[in-house]
């Protein structure tokens, strides 16, 4: 009889501790690749979960965390794996991650960050409506046109016309859309755009420097996965070469490029996070939809202007 209640009480916890696990809600969060500013969405997007009383330490949420390492099998196998465990929901970043999510499943509810509007993604219905299960936020390549046209107002052309140069990911949508939305605007702005394709983070550097000798007068860092995990090399080229380089990217601007007006990284994911909680607190999506992004900056490397003499307009932040 003792035994026979001991397995009892055995079985009364195991049921509860189970049921208190069912009950907790499992967040899937999953990174394309390493990146020291794409993280920042991530670190943005749990604090807005903390600040709204969700986190591992309150045992109130549970994460499973995964990077790909830039490996599109690796990427979904993540995905599916959330899948098989049945989370909560995704919060997905960067873009390759949110496209692998929707790609998947249309049931759990998907939270992107430092991801393109779902028409750039390429992932709307032919009516044009975008995932039901997507949320998040988003932006458009509007903001682009901004950061672009700074480099003919600071840099001069060493003869001719202004020559400048960029690199973008054939297979990615966003990359795709943003060249030809920047060769539209150089045309108008009288510059003589050089763009090189890539395919990979290890074409990044060969491309780079092929891409300097063709004697550009400055770099234009563009939204791309492949941008993002390279920038360093992409950054090291361009100094030996002393082209200096500008982006429609905050985030890139703290690692070396001269100026930038575009969304702050970690205020992005913190958006996403506040809708994640939303949901969280209400169980449904009801009332959420995917959004635009909220905050954007004007920011500028000091260290990079003083380096190609670049006079900074006003109304920039000097990154710290």
């Amino acid at each position: 009889m003792k035994k026979l209640i001991q397995l009892m009480l055995v079985a009364l916890l195991l049921g509860g501790c189970n049921h208190a696990n069912k009950s907790v809600p499992v967040i899937g969060f999953i990174d394309a690749f390493e990146d020291n500013t794409i993280s920042q969405a991530k670190q943005g997007f749990f604090d807005a979960l903390k600040k709204n009383g969700y986190s591992e330490d309150q045992k109130n949420i549970k994460v499973i965390y995964r990077n790909a390492q830039g490996d599109i099998p690796k990427l979904s196998l993540s995905v599916q794996y959330f899948i098989s465990e049945k989370v909560t929901l995704m919060a997905t970043n960067p873009s390759l991650s949110t496209i692998t999510a929707v790609q998947n499943t249309k049931d759990i509810p998907v939270f992107m960050m430092v991801s393109p509007t779902p028409q750039l993604m390429h992932v709307t219905d032919s009516a044009g409506n975008a995932p039901a299960n997507l949320f998040g936020v988003a932006e458009s390549l509007g903001y682009i046109d901004t950061s672009f046209s700074l480099i003919p107002k600071l840099v001069k052309p060493k003869q001719g016309k202004l020559r400048v140069g960029m690199i973008y990911n054939q297979s990615e949508p966003q990359s795709n859309e943003a060249m030809q939305r920047i060769q539209q605007l150089a045309t108008q702005l009288d510059i003589e755009l050089v763009a090189l394709p890539v395919s990979n983070t290890a074409d990044v550097q060969l491309v780079t420097q092929a891409l300097l000798a063709k004697n550009v007068d400055a770099f234009f860092a563009n939204p791309d996965n492949t941008i993002f995990a390279s920038f360093e090399t992409i950054m090291n080229a361009c100094n030996e070469a002393n082209v200096p380089v500008f982006t429609s990217e905050a985030g890139l601007v703290s690692r070396g490029a001269v100026a930038a007006y575009g969304a702050d990284i970690y205020q992005w994911g913190y958006q996403a996070g506040q809708q994640a909680a939303a949901f969280i607190k209400n169980k449904s999506t009801t009332g959420l939809k995917w959004e635009m992004v909220k905050l954007r900056m004007r920011v500028y490397n000091p260290a990079s202007a003083k380096k190609f003499n670049i006079t900074i307009p006003e109304g920039f932040d000097a990154v710290k």
